[in-house]
């Protein structure tokens, strides 16, 4: 067999994917047991039970690393409450700082992280004072910085709230829960001051990697006048220093698709290797032994950076690959990644759920498969003409070819690279980048031109500052053109459309078609008529799919921090409406995201309901990124500034639709409060109420509407029934009088609280009032953001915690 290790990879992976099935770890080990036992008896039957080993393999080591094997397991002793607690420890790591610029004060708010394996936690409830076991690792949010003096290997004890990872407010958002549980994390630890944490133990000093972080920032800031943000990115580029990559500064690299040079991964190692294997090859030394040399230096390099997973998966492919050189055997870059995937998910099976692993392996995947018939392109390009003999050629063009050759070779790469990204950056990232290839054209041998001036920095450093300080300034011009041209290369048009997620069915048919086609293979051998008719029956049950779900109305209601939002997204693009944004910060934090995570490049209509911060104070930054094409708001004059400054900056502009009140339309959208005539003191009760009508569904829309205005919307006689009501709480008193509520008579209620403010959260006599009305009621508080797809008369509602509720229209 050419390439053994395929299969045993695949099936191996095999077993990883099925481990969810809810069977005991002691029935897995015992029928592992005897299919080897089997195994060794039959011979005829060895190859198919040797398979099922390496599949029960797999099972077996992802599975016995989620389990409680511990009656102090943290999921045992908490589950899903949270808890007042004290906690001993040991810091994995030193803690990493974040920074968050929050625009409506103006100022930065520091965060810092931290993963710590606890071995003693005291519970603060009743009379229990003393220290328990606990066995398990959590993260731990602080507000604010810590010091320098806390590190990685230092035993500590934190006081804070212990409570389960918190899953995403809506569909499409960065599920943190997952993310952190294939880390084997369940719990996260919220503390809020820095002198809730306290040093028990400390070894003598921080790690290595630790102090060598804190030598070369400072030796690659020799000579250089200011702290500034190309320097900050050239310690995120050779360091790994991820603190300079907050949101702002990371979004032109994300649109650009340059990002990926920020992470210890593949590239980086390649660059590392490529650097000093061209050195050695320079100084006379044998390609194995050349190849062997280099195992070390990128292993410490790796080791100076933390050891980071997307280095690990990097460094086992090259040692695959350099110990091929070394033994004088063949190399197949295909067994070799096989090979290397097959280590990686033996050490660590939980990778294969991890964006850099699927991401690394795929794409150099694709491009192993891909660049031979990309390379035959660019010879096609490059090739004299055949009826002028060489002697004949004008020099121009052999001086030309080997740069030409360099660069379209480059292209290539990158473009193969892109094709193989594009389904996983749909998936994870939510954006496709058509620009990737010309933008990574650039970045990438900057990128490498700048880890050999910072390399050459940290030799010279020490014992010839002058040349150091040379290579610094030029490696912070280099760092300065690659921010800018990934800021221009962001700003082509087309460079970067944001697309909603795609299936698991689309990525796999995706990968089908590409990988068949561009090798070929589809077309190849007499089963050439089947493989054709196939894929192209998968291409038209993956339009019957996508034909099914186009029909769909769906509204969404965002959860935010004292406020929400309303998302409706309908068949067409001009049936698509946000509804409030919430303020500034939950806006960056909930609205752009999720309106990305759903494709959303420019919004088609954009409703305020009134001038309250926490429903429409964020505003001005819809408008900036999504530039909606319609702009709607009410008659009613409000005291907000955010609200008015808005208005005030956009007035003026043709987007502006008539103000609306009582008796107009907006879309699906009917205005039933306030008239043009009320004028009430609070805000609130001058906030628009809306009624959407879609195919017999009834949805009201009240805000927070407070009681005057539900007293007046009750007087106006009109007809308010409808199957789902939407309420926020108002400032004073209580959303859904039962007299509002008995007008409405509605299927489902959606109260939209949140857990901070405190004003926000609905309280208890609110909800056993709404609970005697013996309808359903749902809080964004616990349920997070509600769903409510509609679909010829009928409709369904359901909730990121897994509530749900179904029904018929105008039954």
């Amino acid at each position: 067999m050419r390439r053994p290790l395929i299969a045993v990879a695949l099936l191996y992976i095999g077993g990883v994917l099925i481990a969810g099935l809810p069977v005991p770890l002691t029935a897995l080990f015992g029928v592992a047991f005897g299919v080897g036992i089997l195994g060794l008896i039959w011979s005829k039957g060895r190859l198919g039970l040797l398979a099922g080993l390496v599949v029960l393999t797999g099972w077996i080591n992802i599975a016995q690393r989620s389990a409680v094997l511990s009656p102090y397991d943290l999921r045992v002793r908490f589950g899903d409450n949270q808890e007042i607690v004290n906690i001993r420890g040991t810091l994995r790591e030193s803690p990493a700082r974040h920074v968050h610029h929050d625009k409506e004060k103006d100022r930065d708010t520091y965060t810092t992280l931290a993963q710590i394996d606890v071995g003693e936690i005291l519970i603060k409830r009743g009379a229990v004072t003393d220290w328990q076991p606990a066995y398990g690792r959590i993260t731990c949010t602080t507000k604010g910085l810590l010091p320098d003096d806390f590190f990685g290997g230092q035993t500590v004890e934190i006081a804070g709230v212990i409570q389960r990872v918190p899953g995403p407010v809506a569909e499409g958002l960065f599920d943190y829960r997952s993310y952190l549980q294939y880390q084997g994390i369940y719990h996260q630890l919220r503390v809020d001051r820095t002198d809730d944490w306290r040093i028990l133990s400390s070894p003598a000093a921080p790690p290595l990697a630790d102090r060598f972080s804190a030598w070369a920032r400072k030796t690659l800031a020799l000579g250089l006048p200011i702290e500034d943000q190309p320097l900050r990115l050239e310690w995120a580029l050779t360091l790994g220093w991820k603190a300079a990559l907050t949101e702002e500064v990371s979004e032109p690299f994300i649109q650009a698709a340059t990002y990926h040079i920020f992470a210890v991964d593949g590239l980086r190692i390649a660059i590392v290797s490529g650097i000093f294997l061209a050195l050695f090859r320079v100084l006379g030394v044998p390609r194995p032994i050349a190849g062997l040399l280099v195992v070390p230096i990128i292993c410490f390099y790796a080791a100076l950076t933390g050891w980071p997973a997307s280095a690990i998966r990097a460094i086992v492919m090259a040692i695959v690959v350099f110990g091929g050189w070394a033994l004088n055997r063949p190399t197949d870059l295909i067994n070799s990644l096989f090979a290397a995937a097959i280590l990686l998910l033996v050490w660590e099976p939980r990778q294969l759920f991890q964006a850099g692993f699927q991401l690394s392996f795929l794409v150099v995947l694709c491009i192993i498969l891909i660049i031979p018939l990309f390379k035959r392109v660019g010879e096609y390009v490059l090739r004299p003409n055949p009826l002028v003999p060489e002697k004949l050629q004008p020099r121009w063009r052999k001086w030309l070819h080997t740069p030409a050759r360099w660069l379209i070779d480059l292209l290539l790469v990158s473009i193969a690279a892109w094709l193989g990204s594009i389904p996983l950056a749909a998936w994870y990232f939510h954006i496709l980048t058509p620009g990737s290839g010309p933008a990574n054209m650039f970045a990438v041998p900057l990128c490498g031109f700048v880890l050999i001036c910072n390399l050459s920095s940290l030799l010279l450093g020490a014992w010839l500052p002058f040349a150091a300080e040379l290579f610094n300034h030029a490696g912070w011009l280099l760092m300065r053109l690659i921010l800018d041209t990934s800021q221009w290369s962001a700003d082509w048009p087309g460079a970067y459309y944001y697309v909603p997620m795609p299936s698991v069915f689309t990525i796999v048919l995706y990968y089908l078609i590409l990988l068949t086609v561009l090798t070929g293979w589809l077309f190849k051998g007499k089963q050439r008529k089947w493989k054709i008719g196939g894929v192209l029956v998968l291409m038209l049950v993956w339009c019957g799919i996508w034909l099914h779900g186009r029909p769909v109305t769906r509204l969404t209601i965002l959860p935010l921090s004292g406020g929400h939002a309303v998302y409706l997204q309908g068949p067409g693009r001009t049936n698509e409406w946000l509804v409030d944004c919430g303020s500034e910060s939950s806006v960056d934090q909930v609205v752009k995201p999720y309106l990305r995570a759903q494709g959303v490049n420019r919004l088609a209509n954009f409703l305020l309901t009134h001038g309250e911060i926490n429903y429409t104070g964020g505003a001005q930054s819809i408008h900036q990124v999504f530039h909606p094409a319609n702009l709607y708001a009410g008659a009613q004059h409000f005291r907000s500034p955010a609200y008015n400054e808005f208005q005030a900056a956009t007035r003026g502009e043709s987007v502006w639709r008539k103000p609306l009140s009582a008796g107009d339309a907006a879309g699906p959208f009917s205005i039933l409060h306030p008239g043009p005539d009320d004028h009430f003191s609070k805000g609130e009760d001058n906030t628009l109420v809306l009624r959407a009508e879609i195919n017999r569904t009834k949805i009201l829309l009240l805000s927070d509407l407070g009681r005057a205005g539900q007293n007046a919307l009750l007087n106006r006689g009109i007809d308010l029934h409808a199957d789902v009501v939407v309420s926020g709480l108002p400032v004073e008193g209580e959303p859904l009088s039962d007299t509002l509520l008995q007008a409405i008579q509605p299927r489902v209620v959606i109260i939209a609280d949140a857990e901070f403010p405190a004003t926000r959260k609905a309280g208890d006599r609110l909800r056993e009032r709404l609970a005697r009305s013996g309808i359903p009621v749902i809080y964004t508080r616990a349920a997070n953001a509600v769903t409510i797809e509609i679909r010829d008369g009928d409709w369904k509602l359901h909730a990121m915690d897994g509530t749900k509720y179904q029904a018929a229209s105008g039954k």
